[in-house]
């Protein structure tokens, strides 16, 4: 017997568990469909999926088809055309997935097809761990702590007897190049590179954007190229497994299974805030404010007259990617010293990010802004400046992506102000006073907590 492997967010061959699934059914046809719903993603996130699709049609021979249209109408489609009893998936999270897989799993019922979900794109599920009281956790520690204590199974194999079904027409791939190497190889090859290499300094050096420290597996996450299992699976081997570095990394491969988690139990919290009681919270729009509007405008575009901030916002539309340092400053920054309510710049990063993931992009993005899932939230307010000195002490960072400020030596690039020629080639003066807004930051704050 036939089976569809309908692949998602699982663009993979090792450590899939709905494809051992599939293969214990018989031949398999690997399905993908391009949903429509691909044109709201941005450009370097769309390329690098579909990069990463092409590469698996590769790597299963050409036998991997590519379908374009709504998946409630497709799936079932090629289900028939192979006379397939079986679609098997990875199951999914998202608000967006969960309904789209409930409407698909509807119409192959009504044709006595099965939708079978097996694994997903966690070590963890989302969903699965509650408190003793049963309800979700709300905060990371407690979560952590429950999250290593379930654990998780040994990565699959890959089935040793597995059949690809062929002879079914696809549709063409277009032609994209993507901004990063994408792919399961890719995915391995860097992985394996990081293992020798980053990981051993990892503690140290994850919140230097000067240095190649971190391990960018994240855009390799988002489409399932490797699943997070393997990275833990790995990590426990390593003979650094019990070292601080090693355990950090662990620890962030926990926060994204965290954000998942609190995304599945609160689906509104996608594009609203988390923590209700500060939903009153002042904010300047700039769909009806030309001021805002500007500052947003200035900080999009990396011309904020702040070097640190000015430089990561370059780097992601340059790359595609941000350093996770930058993410948390570029965010404080536009939410405490803009006041622009957070999901403006959400959507900016999901629009530019090639690892632009829901769950961890706009928690992260609370997480920032004071209205997530933090314990003591508000009140940290990232100075910009002050974050550049430490974390990028000599200031190679910001001269890499800002050239206006190449001929500034030292951490003195951070304070462009304080230099004879700081402005010589055009760099902008601040567009606001972070003291100044700091103040009103907290002052919004005070005020929102009165009422």
């Amino acid at each position: 017997m036939t089976s569809v492997l309908w692949l998602r967010r699982d663009l993979r061959l090792h450590d899939h568990p709905a494809l051992m699934a599939a293969a214990e059914d018989g031949a398999v046809l690997p399905l993908v469909v391009v949903d429509p719903a691909l044109d709201r993603a941005g450009e370097p996130r769309r390329d690098a999926y579909l990069g990463a699709v092409r590469a698996l049609q590769d790597a299963t021979d050409g036998a991997l088809v590519v379908r374009r249209g709504c998946p409630d109408e497709v799936v079932p489609a090629v289900a028939a055309e192979v006379g397939a009893r079986r679609v098997h998936v990875s199951a999914e999270a998202t608000p967006y997935g969960r309904r789209r897989d409930d409407r698909v799993r509807a119409v192959l019922g009504s044709a006595d097809v099965e939708l079978v979900a097996t694994g997903c794109p966690y070590a963890v599920g989302p969903g699965t761990l509650t408190t003793g009281s049963g309800t979700p956790y709300k905060v990371f520690t407690p979560f952590s702590r429950a999250w290593r204590d379930h654990g998780w199974p040994a990565p699959a194999p890959v089935p040793s007897d597995l059949r690809w079904h062929g002879g079914v027409d696809s549709e063409s791939l277009p032609d994209v190049e993507p901004l990063h190497p994408v792919g399961e190889d890719a995915a391995r090859a860097a992985w394996a590179d990081f293992l020798d290499g980053p990981l051993e300094t990892y503690g140290e050096d994850r919140d230097r954007p000067d240095l190649d420290g971190t391990s960018r597996m994240s855009m390799h996450l988002k489409h399932g190229a490797i699943h997070p299992r393997t990275l833990l699976h790995d990590l426990a081997r390593h003979p650094a497994a019990q070292g601080d570095s090693a355990q950090r990394y662990v620890n962030e491969l926990c926060w994204r299974e965290f954000y998942a988690d609190v995304l599945w139990h609160r689906p509104d919290s996608a594009w609203g805030d988390l923590r209700r009681e500060l939903a009153s919270m002042p904010y300047a729009d700039p769909a009806t404010d030309e001021d805002a509007a500007g500052l947003l405008d200035a900080w999009r575009q990396g011309r904020t007259g702040y070097p640190m901030v000015d430089a990561g916002m370059r780097q992601l539309a340059r790359e595609g990617w941000m350093h996770n340092r930058l993410r948390m400053v570029t965010a404080s920054f536009l939410v405490k010293d803009l006041h622009i309510w957070w999901p403006h710049g959400a959507r900016h990063f999901l629009d530019l990010l090639v690892d632009g993931d829901l769950a961890s992009n706009n928690h992260g993005w609370q997480w920032a802004a004071g209205t997530g899932t933090d314990a003591a939230p508000y009140f940290r307010v990232f100075n910009p400046v002050e974050q550049g000195k430490r974390w990028d002490p000599q200031g190679d960072y910001v001269r890499r992506y800002v050239p206006e400020l190449a001929h500034v030596a030292g951490k003195a690039v951070h304070e462009p102000w304080r230099v004879a020629d700081g402005y010589a080639h055009g760099y902008p003066e601040p567009v606001v006073d972070h003291a100044e807004e700091r103040r009103e930051a907290l002052r919004r704050y005070e005020q929102t907590r009165r009422v």
